[in-house]
């Protein structure tokens, strides 16, 4: 059986341990050293990199959001023990990890960790594929004989730089195409190194969940189980047609997935297409006083994550779903685009008011799309408004005193609703 050390890089056949430094954090599989396309991505990220930054949290519980009214970003492998999870309200994560060390997001700390990842990334294959700050896709294909070493040696090579020079883990799933990848990178996290091989990849995927291929989030798994497709094995039961018939062009994708079969190549430099942000609520909400706060805070997390990869967006997004799950989405394209957290805020509470809709709401979300590069940002001004000027000086230096004293050096009034 082909055989890694993940510490010492040694290659070697099957055994429990590494013969050469003995560690027991060993990776085996028939097909280790015949994949290439692999996806990497870091663990709990924002708040590694805060816990890399102030060792004093390094044994603490840490989630990264917003005050007791707003939503946890992420939490670190403590909280999460506790329950905390992406996109829970505040209140309710405090509730389960009362102990937590509660710290808002710093988007150009993370902007910079994750330029070094990727340079890292680009110095093994030009094959990088971007999904976000913290996760990637990678094709080492024909590069064992540039680097001396075959793709999976190269990968625990990279994780184990990261951790060296960086101060920053992340766990690797490799096999066959990026869809496997993607799964394997979550089978083992965090640390992990997961493999899916050609000949299991039948047997591996028969009685997962559905929900496990991504983009399949709650609509689409409700529709699918109203349909008795709940596993691979149920999808795997139905004709490509049928699924066509029933779920558009979605059906044909879901037929390929459902044989592990994925034909994207990995698409180094893909633009991203938009950027957003959005939160399910913890109960549904019709009190507009409490929804603008939302769309505050979701604005100037988008703002700040442009901002971080210095884009703009000339097209501003409002998604709102009613808790019968009919979904309302609005936009509308700007003069010139924008990366502003007060004019992202103002366009996206327009499109709330032009909509006219009724709550309850059980999620909002904001975006802009259409990006650019931030060089083309608020380049002509607000006409109609003579105070956009004004508001526009103000944001930038509460962005550069957020940066010197911290993200809690100014909070605006809107974001505590």
């Amino acid at each position: 059986m082909p055989s890694l050390c993940r510490d010492c890089l040694a290659t070697f056949d099957s055994g429990a341990r590494c013969p050469h430094c003995r560690s027991p954090r060993i990776v085996a599989h028939p097909e280790l050293f015949d994949l290439s396309v692999a996806h990497m991505d870091c663990d709990a990220f924002y708040a590694s990199v805060e816990k890399r930054d102030n060792p004093e949290l390094r044994d603490k519980p840490v989630i990264i959001g917003g005050g007791r009214r707003g939503v946890v970003s992420t939490a670190c492998y403590i909280a999460r023990i506790r329950g905390v999870r992406s996109a829970m309200p505040m209140f309710q994560a405090l509730k389960l990890c009362p102990e937590a060390v509660v710290i808002r997001p710093r988007m150009q700390a993370y902007a910079e960790a994750s330029r070094a990842i990727r340079a890292m990334m680009e110095e093994l294959t030009p094959a990088v594929e971007p999904l976000s700050l913290d996760e990637a896709f990678l094709d080492l294909s024909g590069t064992t004989k540039l680097h001396g070493a075959p793709p999976a040696v190269m990968l625990a090579r990279l994780v184990r730089r990261m951790q060296d020079e960086l101060g920053l883990t992340g766990s690797i799933g490799l096999s066959h195409n990026k869809f496997l990848a993607k799964v394997a990178s979550d089978l083992d996290k965090p640390r992990g190194f997961s493999v899916i091989g050609r000949a299991e990849t039948m047997d591996f995927l028969r009685d997962k969940p559905v929900r496990m291929i991504w983009g399949v989030g709650a609509a689409t798994q409700e529709a699918l189980g109203r349909a008795g497709i709940r596993t691979f094995a149920d999808l795997r039961r139905w004709d490509r047609r049928a699924l066509q018939a029933r779920f558009g062009s979605m059906g044909a994708r879901l037929w390929q997935l459902a044989r592990g079969e994925d034909e994207r190549p990995v698409s180094p430099g893909a633009p991203a297409r938009s950027i957003s942000n959005e939160i399910t609520l913890a109960e549904d909400i019709s009190d507009p006083d409490i929804l603008d706060g939302h769309i505050w805070r979701l604005s100037e997390k988008v703002s700040d994550r442009a901002k971080a990869r210095d884009l703009a967006g000339r097209v501003v997004t409002l998604k709102l779903k009613h808790a019968d799950h009919r979904l309302i989405t609005r936009r509308r394209s700007l003069p010139d685009a924008t990366r502003l957290a007060d004019r992202i805020y103002r366009t996206a509470r327009g499109l709330f008011e032009q909509a006219g809709a009724r709550g309850p709401f059980r999620l909002i979300g904001v975006g802009i799309g259409d990006l650019v590069d931030a060089s083309q940002a608020d380049l002509s001004g607000d006409l109609l408004d003579p105070q956009a000027e004004r508001r526009s000086a103000a944001e930038h230096a509460t962005d550069r005193i957020r940066a010197k004293f911290g993200p809690d050096a100014i909070v605006k009034g809107r974001a505590l609703r």
